[in-house]
């Protein structure tokens, strides 16, 4: 890219609906970095839903804690006037006023529908430019392939699709595409927003933070089931920790049970994810001060070779902290062996954390290297303004 564009997005998504820090900080990353890309940018959160409270682990009427949070985080990165948030209760925005939002809506050169956070309606479909940025593929392209029509209506109200399902339209994955023309791309990070250095030079545990087990959405393709849920390949996982003498913690909602039972005799702990998961700067400090990140992905992504990434997985990238993650494709496309490691089995996951502690130094500032090289805003989300037109 030469130089800056000019131009104005409005992003759609779902943070205040699900307060989360991972959540947040996926939203701050495409608002910080179409900014720095010269654009004049907004958000607005007008799904229509109702919010989920982590506090009492339930969906409410009432978005006023969660916009509480979700404000001064926006408010602090310099957004605190340029969000609005539709109260389905009250039937109007919070934040900026209704009719500035349909004007945004109107006449801003791209509608960024990140998530598919959003069911179009027909202000957004009269948007220049509605693009769908989907960040959880599967699903979509299942049912576009078998014609279910609300998927149909969906997709045909955006000008532009792109996903984190990188190894879209390949030979070895098995997503179909739908009959649509997909732009694969993958989750920006903000490496100013992330600082080497944090903490210890060289911290004892890998981490991860995430849920446990993900119910619903799972998909048959060609007679078989691929499961929208990680748990399974964790417990194929759950010895690894004492085999490679890694500690390795997980922070998550498991409390009990048999595969609780198991991570503990197999060398893990494991740490409630509430409250830090609440707070972004508390998240920010917990990968920062982590040796690195040891997860697992989806079934859905995994199987039928995606090629997808993980938006959390490129915070410990960029916070300079070495990645041993489950293999989905993206190593088709991202260079691993030092400072990102793939694995298929629990041996190749034993020998990855071996291999990086005999350098971690070298594997630290690796790690660093391929999230600015990879995951650069300036890139990715320059490649949707061109899309775009702007």
């Amino acid at each position: 890219m030469n130089g800056k564009r000019k131009g104005k997005v409005v992003v759609l998504h779902l943070a205040a609906r699900y307060p989360f820090a991972g959540v947040i900080w996926q939203l701050l990353h495409h608002l910080i970095g179409f900014r720095q890309l010269g654009l004049d940018v907004f958000y607005i959160e007008d799904h229509r839903a109702h919010v989920y409270d982590p506090t009492i682990e339930t969906s409410t009427p009432d978005p006023s804690r969660n916009l509480k949070v979700l404000g001064g985080v926006l408010e602090r990165y310099g957004f605190g006037d340029r969000w609005a948030f539709f109260d389905s209760v009250k039937d109007d925005y919070i934040g900026m006023s209704r009719e500035r939002c349909m004007e945004l809506i109107r006449d801003a050169d791209a509608v960024i529908n990140l998530c598919g956070a959003t069911e179009p309606r027909e202000e957004h479909q009269r948007s220049r430019c509605l693009v769908y940025l989907e960040t959880d593929p599967g699903v979509m392209q299942l049912e576009l392939a078998r014609k279910i029509p609300t998927s149909v209506t969906f997709a045909n109200s955006h000008k532009l699709l792109f996903t984190y399902c990188y190894n879209i339209g390949a030979p070895d994955c098995l997503l179909p595409t739908g009959g649509r023309d997909w732009h694969p791309t993958r989750p920006p990070v903000n490496l100013d927003q992330w600082h080497p250095g944090v903490g210890p030079a060289e911290p004892a545990a890998f981490t991860t933070v995430g849920t446990w087990q993900n119910n619903g959405n799972d998909m048959v393709i060609a007679g078989e089931t691929y499961y929208w849920s990680k748990h399974l390949n964790f417990r194929k996982m759950l010895e690894v920790a004492e085999r490679a003498k890694q500690p390795i913690e997980l922070a998550t909602n498991l409390s009990g049970g048999a595969d609780y039972d198991r991570a503990i005799a197999g060398g893990f702990t494991i740490t409630p994810v509430i409250p830090m998961s609440l707070d972004i700067d508390e998240y920010r400090e917990y990968v920062s001060r982590s040796r690195g990140e040891f997860t697992v992905a989806k079934d859905i992504y995994v199987r039928p070779r995606t090629g997808w990434f993980s938006d959390r997985t490129v915070c410990y990238l960029a916070a300079g902290r070495p990645v041993v993650t489950q293999r989905t494709g993206f190593e088709k496309f991202i260079p691993t062996g030092a400072g990102l490691f793939g694995f298929d089995t629990a041996d190749e996951a034993v020998d990855a954390l071996e291999q990086i502690n005999a350098d971690y130094p070298r594997h630290a500032r690796v790690a660093r290297e391929i999230a600015a090289e990879y995951f650069d805003p300036m890139k990715l989300l320059d490649e949707i303004a061109v899309a775009a037109g702007i």
